[in-house]
């Protein structure tokens, strides 16, 4: 890092900040906080990423479509076991979280999700729903875009992503995310001959202007660690958030201790929704898992009196496949369901369902909403920002708020 520092004086911030993250220094400067902040400014959206392929066909049951018991004679769900919401869907038996979210007004359902083309692979699919740029090699996250969309005079700490890993959905022209994954442990990831720069607390005297930046940034990264782990060490909750936070206690957190940052990204990771095999037992464990702390992270955010200011979307690459395998699981599909929720949510249902008689050659459902729909509806609906475009087109917003 020094050699670096010392023989490219010309280095651009964003190649400073590139090696920096390579280091695991991923923070903004200065550190503040929106304890002021007013209207819209506010406003806060946080994403939930269900990786691996949530079968949707099983989380949210037709259980009036004979077809579905057809196409799943063994692994379909059979409606007295469901936590019906109406005379047609009923949500997986471990999700009286999302029960009590819907029943209250507070859930947008929207069916049918997805786009043309749609591969089934998780990689490529999961970076297009990351860029929202689908069947394209865009570099940008459609929420690093909105960063710096909605933010463009760089605010720091406004993006966070709380993951092992930066998730391309944050990547950004201009922000820097802020990203970890146990409050903790939020410090110095960098190599051993790195650690001096690191533990400097003082900027570099001198002309060399590349290694006075590179100061200030690790300053900056010393700082939001901190900030980080003091909204954790502060934060206490008698809300339960069941086995499973998905770190949305870690976001509660920051939202509780009153930082700048207003857009959050976490992940149920590590594939954990991909059920070939044996699937009931372990998609029911995963959606109990999943409904129970974002029901629990609803209830906090009403209890610290932020509910009017908190929305947030669950999403998955994609579904699965309307008929179960010889293995008693699904197999990669296409469309599937994405929920808005929270207390200024329009909830009820969005979009067609799609047919599960009228399949593709393949099998799959076909799409019947344009998954950027979604996207288009919380940057305009929520965030209160044009998205044609951040997306690249008029998507057509649904009403989702009011």
């Amino acid at each position: 890092m020094t050699i670096m520092a010392q023989t490219h004086t010309n280095l651009t911030r964003r190649e400073l900040l590139q090696a920096l993250g390579a280091l695991g220094i991923t923070a903004g400067l200065p550190i503040t906080s929106t304890r002021a902040a007013t209207g819209g400014e506010k406003r806060i959206l946080v994403v939930v990423e269900l990786s691996g392929a949530n079968d949707g066909l099983n989380t949210l049951v037709p259980y009036t479509d004979d077809a579905y018991y057809r196409l799943r004679p063994n692994i379909g769900l059979r409606g007295d076991r469901l936590r019906k919401i109406d005379n047609r869907y009923g949500f997986n038996p471990g999700m009286l979280g999302f029960e009590r979210l819907y029943k209250d007004g507070k859930m947008a359902i929207v069916h049918g999700c997805g786009y043309p083309q749609q591969p089934l692979s998780h990689f490529q699919s999961m970076a297009y729903w990351h860029t929202a740029v689908p069947n394209g090699g865009e570099r940008f996250g459609w929420l690093g875009r909105v960063a710096d969309a909605i933010d463009p005079q760089l605010t720091p700490n406004f993006l966070v992503n709380i993951d092992e890993r930066q998730s391309l959905a944050v990547q950004s022209e201009h922000h820097v995310p802020v990203v970890f994954d146990e409050p903790e442990r939020f410090a110095r990831k960098g190599l051993l001959q790195s650690r001096p720069l690191l533990d400097n607390p003082n900027v570099t005297d001198g002309t060399n202007a590349s290694r006075q930046y590179l100061d200030k940034v690790a300053a900056s990264a010393r700082e939001a660690s901190q900030l980080v782990r003091a909204a954790w060490d502060n934060y206490k909750t008698p809300v339960d958030y069941g086995l499973r936070s998905l770190a949305l206690n870690k976001v509660a957190a920051m939202i509780n201790a009153g930082l700048s940052s207003r857009l959050f990204y976490v992940s149920f990771r590590h594939n954990a929704f991909d059920t070939h095999v044996q699937q009931n037992e372990q998609h029911g464990r995963l959606l109990s898992y999943a409904s129970d702390a974002i029901a629990g992270f609803m209830k906090d955010m009403d209890r610290i009196g932020r509910a009017n200011d908190v929305t947030l979307l669950v999403f998955s690459e994609f579904g699965r496949r309307v008929a179960e395998n010889t293995s008693l699981g699904t197999d990669h599909g296409t469309a599937n369901h994405m929920y808005v929720i929270g207390k200024p949510v329009r909830g009820g249902h969005y979009g067609e369902s799609p047919s599960l008689t009228n399949l593709d050659a393949d099998g799959n459902l076909k799409f019947t909403t344009d998954f950027r729909r979604v996207y288009a509806s919380l940057i305009e609906g929520w965030l209160q920002h044009e998205s044609k475009v951040l997306l690249g087109g008029d998507f057509n917003a649904f009403p989702l708020f009011g």
